[in-house]
């Protein structure tokens, strides 16, 4: 026997007819991601200067800081090759970090 206290007649009917209504439920449908085509980056020296290349004419441009993020999309490169880029200038000297974006130095 189960005892209820506080609760009104009809909020004890709804509790009783809620608890002997249950249904079992279907399981959904797992959704899956979709999966990004990976793009191999070619890391040879004339690749990565080109990158850099692309990378700064983008930072001249914009004048003041960008993410990687924003520098992939305005050049069109990925993201992975716009940090190969980052890397050649920032062995150079010639890029910093403000804030968590990159600017010219």
């Amino acid at each position: 026997m189960v005892f209820y206290v506080g609760l009104n007649e009809r909020a004890l009917t709804e509790k009783r007819t809620k608890a002997t209504t249950t249904t079992a439920r279907k399981a959904a449908p797992r959704k899956t991601a979709a999966k990004k085509a990976v793009k191999a980056v070619e890391l040879t020296w004339a690749n990565a200067g080109s990158k850099a290349g692309d990378v700064y004419q983008a930072l001249a441009a914009a004048q003041g800081p960008l993410t990687v993020a924003e520098i992939a999309k305005n050049e069109n490169i990925s993201e992975d090759e716009v940090l190969v880029g980052i890397g050649w200038l920032f062995k150079e000297g010639k890029i910093k970090d403000e804030d968590g974006k990159v600017t010219l130095a």
